[in-house]
């Protein structure tokens, strides 16, 4: 036998041997596979940081205090950055807490909140990005807890703003530390059981009623007093009207005094002759006497 062994090549239609054709197709392969290895590399080695938001650095689970801000930043393939909303953001939240007068209230909450940019390290690093679930939403029921015990259930109704306000100041004092700003609260809906709602109903009733009869009185005391005015004012008009008869009576009766007065002093003793001797009849008295005298100023009727 022979020391050496020579392996029978084959060739294609062009020439070449089927081992070369093997050896071509793993190279491309492999620089098909390095390829792609290179594109994810630089992919890894640069983010991009939308408006609103931040990206918090881990390197190989070490989180960085310094975060990334908007646009586009290279890193490390080993660093993972976390993007951090800072935008306001809504939360519902809905929860249950006993009135003062132990009435059980379901409250219904609309939190608008946002995350402090500078603090969006602490969240990622002691909290995780379920910040909602682990550290809002529980600081909501307690603090609501809290302030619904201050209120009878009828008084959370008619201080909806207060309860609100008191709500946000209470969160934000309770948030703030750990880099959550509560910006804005709105109380969709209170609910209450149905027998405190039956209960409530009821009263309105009474206190409705109540006021009809209120108001009911207040109409007919209004309705005496307008006649009792009205009879006031009739004998008011006729006094005016009997006062004004009267003195016009009395300044009539001035005026024909002062018009006699006036006649009496024009008259003369010639003018009372003149007009006696215009009266005489022409004959003479039937009765006459020693005291009788006929004269001009003397003309019997």
């Amino acid at each position: 036998m022979g020391l050496f062994y020579t392996k029978e090549s084959y060739q294609d239609g062009y020439g070449r041997s089927r081992d070369k054709i093997k050896i071509h197709k793993v190279r491309i392969a492999a620089a098909a596979v390095l390829a792609l290895v290179v594109l994810v590399v630089a992919l890894r080695c640069f983010t991009i940081i939308t408006a609103g938001h931040t990206g918090v650095v881990s390197t190989f689970g070490k989180v960085s205090e310094e975060v990334m801000q908007e646009g586009f930043h290279f890193k490390a393939p080993w660093q993972k950055v976390t993007k951090m909303d800072n935008r306001i953001v809504k939360l519902e939240v809905e929860t249950e807490a006993f009135s003062s007068d132990l009435q059980t209230v379901s409250v219904n909450l609309a939190v608008n909140y946002r995350v402090d940019t500078n603090m969006s390290y602490f969240i990622v690093k002691n909290i995780g990005t379920k910040y909602e679930d682990v550290l809002i939403t529980p600081a909501v029921n307690e603090v609501m807890k809290s302030i619904m015990a201050q209120y009878t259930a009828e008084q959370s109704i008619t201080n909806r703003n207060a309860v609100s306000k008191a709500l946000m100041d209470g969160l934000n004092e309770k948030l703030t530390a750990s880099g959550v700003y509560i910006s804005d609260i709105n109380i969709i809906d209170f609910d209450f059981s149905d027998v405190y709602i039956a209960a409530i109903e009821a009263k309105q009733v009474a206190e409705q009623e109540k006021l009809k009869a209120q108001i009911e009185q207040e109409q007919l005391t209004m309705e005496k007093q307008a006649a009792a005015e009205r009879q006031l004012i009739e004998a008011q008009t006729e006094a005016e009207a009997a006062k004004i008869e009267a003195d016009a009576a009395a300044y009539s009766g001035q005026k024909q005094a002062e018009a006699n007065e006036k006649i009496a002093a024009s008259l003369t003793d010639m003018l009372v002759d003149y007009y006696k001797v215009q009266q005489w009849n022409g004959q003479l008295p039937t009765v006459a006497g020693s005291d009788t005298l006929i004269g001009f100023g003397q003309i019997a009727d």
